[in-house]
C-alpha cells in the first residue's frame, strides 16, 4: 500500500514547502489538488517535479473532456499521474488512457458522484486504466459518509487496475482503511492539518508498510 499526499490549499511555493517539511522519503506520491491547479496553473506540478524527481506527482484535474490533450499538457509539465472523472465519457477515458500509455504515465479515475460504482469500475478496468479511486467528497465529508463499502464493491469487480481511496482519512481512522486493502491511500488534511506533519506521514507510511 502507497501514501499519496493530496496538497489542496496552498500556492506553488508553499506546497514545495510542505513536502520539504514532511520529508520526500516519507511519501510515495504526491498530488498536486484540483484548488492548487486552479490557482496556479501546470506550472505548480512543473515546479514540484523538478524539485523532487524522485517523488512521483500526481495532477488532480479531474478531466471531463478533451481528456487526450489535457493528459498530454499534464505530462508535459511532468505528471506521472493525471486523474479524469468516472462520469466522463468512454471515449475520453480511452483518450487519457492512450495519451498516458505514450509516455509510460499513469490514469487514476475519480468515482466521485458515481452512483452505480460496480458496473462502472468493470468498465473503467475493462478500458485500462491503472488506478479506480473511491472519494468521498468534501461536501459528504461533512455528513458523515465514508468510502469502505464502495471499495469493497470495486475490489470484487475490477482484474487489472488497482484501487485508491480518498476523503477525511487520518491517523484515527486509517487502521479501518488499511483494513479494507486499497492499493493507494489519499490522505490531505489528516498530515497537513497536523502540528507534527513529518512524523504523522512518517508512522503512516510505516503502517501501510508494515500492514
Amino acid at each position: 500500500m502507497k501514501l499519496q499526499l493530496a496538497i489542496d490549499l496552498v500556492d506553488t511555493a508553499g506546497a514545495i514547502a510542505l513536502v520539504k517539511e514532511i520529508g520526500e522519503e516519507n511519501l510515495d506520491i504526491v498530488e498536486i489538488g484540483t484548488p492548487v491547479v486552479i490557482n496556479e496553473g501546470l506550472r505548480a506540478v512543473k515546479e514540484m517535479k523538478a524539485t523532487f524527481p524522485n517523488l512521483t506527482v500526481l495532477a488532480d484535474l479531474k478531466i471531463m473532456d478533451a481528456a487526450g490533450y489535457e493528459v498530454s499538457q499534464a505530462v508535459a509539465h511532468g505528471a506521472d499521474i493525471v486523474t479524469i472523472l468516472g462520469a466522463a465519457e468512454d471515449m475520453s477515458i480511452q483518450g487519457a488512457v492512450e495519451e498516458a500509455k505514450k509516455s509510460g504515465k499513469k490514469i487514476l479515475v475519480d468515482m466521485i458522484a458515481v452512483k452505480d460504482i460496480a458496473t462502472r469500475a468493470k468498465e473503467l478496468d475493462e478500458l485500462g486504466v491503472d488506478y479506480i479511486c473511491v472519494h468521498t467528497g468534501y461536501d459528504l465529508q461533512a455528513v458523515g459518509q465514508n468510502s469502505f463499502e464502495d471499495l469493497a464493491t470495486i475490489k470484487s469487480v475490477v482484474k487489472n487496475a488497482k484501487t485508491a481511496v480518498a476523503g477525511g482519512i487520518k491517523m484515527e481512522t486509517l487502521p479501518e482503511v488499511i483494513a479494507a486493502r486499497p492499493d493507494l491511500i489519499i490522505v490531505g488534511g489528516g498530515i497537513t492539518g497536523q502540528d507534527d506533519k513529518q512524523g504523522t506521514a512518517s508512522t503512516m507510511r510505516r503502517m501501510l508498510q508494515e500492514a
